[in-house]
């Protein structure tokens, strides 16, 4: 049995994620914004035998990152998957742009992974992996012009987890990028490519096929290499 913890638990990939990791027998540390209004989330939690458990978390917030981990208590991390995120101003306004807006796509999806890992950091030991959500925006091949907040910080979390990769290699801490494909969330839409069961089913596959030689790398939800 895997110890795994999950931000954006409460909907999308991030609840799919935490759903079939329960039904493996996994115990899992689910980490949500709002858990009052995670009801699917509540619902697997009761009937999990404790095995899933909630805890308040934003991770745009140092404070409340700081509690939500220490909520969980102190036992080992074996995945700690970031998946929470914000789609950010769209469309892009080329000749203007609400910063504070900005902001806020900079301080959830760039800080944040960072935060919750140093909250995490103290409990993952060798082999332990860090499995960040990016985009296929975040590439330089993407062929489309848009979503200017959005892909820059994409781009910004995997420049960043590469050199937390670097770092964090002689712990034998494994560190990965994914591309979840594009999924039928509600940032993805219903005309989307894959089921959020789909995305999660081949992410979990990847998690446990990465290796820390290949700490740092950007992959797909399906295990192929994303060019970047």
């Amino acid at each position: 049995m895997a110890t795994v913890a999950v931000t954006g638990a409460g909907r999308g990939i991030g609840l799919e994620i935490a759903r079939q990791h329960l039904a493996c027998g996994d115990r899992v540390i689910a980490l949500v914004r709002n858990p009052a209004g995670a009801t699917e989330l509540a619902e697997l939690a009761a009937a999990s035998q404790g095995l899933l458990t909630i805890h308040a978390m934003d991770v745009g917030d140092d404070a409340s990152v700081k509690s939500g981990a220490a909520e969980t208590g102190d036992e080992p991390v074996d995945v700690l998957y970031n998946v929470a995120g914000i789609s950010g101003p769209v469309p892009a306004e080329l000749e203007s742009a609400d910063w504070d807006e900005w902001n806020d796509v900079f301080r959830i999806m760039v800080q944040g992974p960072l935060r919750v890992l140093q909250a995490f950091l103290p409990r993952m030991g060798e082999g332990a992996k860090v499995i960040n959500f990016s985009s296929q925006l975040a590439a330089s091949t993407w062929p489309y012009g848009g979503y200017y907040a959005y892909s820059a910080a994409k781009a910004a979390l995997n420049r960043l987890m590469r050199s937390v990769a670097i770092d964090l290699k002689e712990r034998g801490v494994i560190v990965g990028l994914v591309h979840p494909g594009w999924v039928q969330t509600e940032m993805g839409g219903a005309g989307a490519d894959i089921t959020p069961a789909e995305s999660a089913e081949g992410i979990r596959k990847v998690t446990a096929d990465w290796t820390l030689d290949r700490s740092g790398d950007f992959l797909k939800w399906n295990g192929e290499t994303h060019p970047w």
